[in-house]
């Protein structure tokens, strides 16, 4: 996660807005970043709400490919057993 600067001006911009609002660069360009993209018609946080679904979605796909049929129930235990030895299969 890096975001290198190039722009004098937008580093600049960013020193004076944590100046003025005594966040840090950072929170700064954070709360800048949030603003615009609210005036864009964009939630930052429904946005981030949709990233962490599709991460679980994948995870939970990925769980799912590992997992034995979960809606299968066990009725019985009986397949569980060796019917000649009674021991476990």
């Amino acid at each position: 996660m890096g975001l290198n600067i190039k722009s004098e001006r937008v580093h600049q911009l960013a020193k004076d807005a944590a100046a003025r609002t005594g966040k840090t660069q950072t929170g700064a360009i954070e709360e800048a970043l949030e603003m615009l993209l609210r005036r864009h018609g964009a939630d930052p946080e429904q946005v981030e709400l949709a990233r962490r679904r599709e991460r679980i979605d994948v995870i939970l796909a990925e769980m799912h490919a590992e997992v034995p049929d979960p809606d299968r129930a066990i009725e019985t235990t009986d397949d569980l057993y060796d019917p000649e030895t009674g021991l476990p299969a």
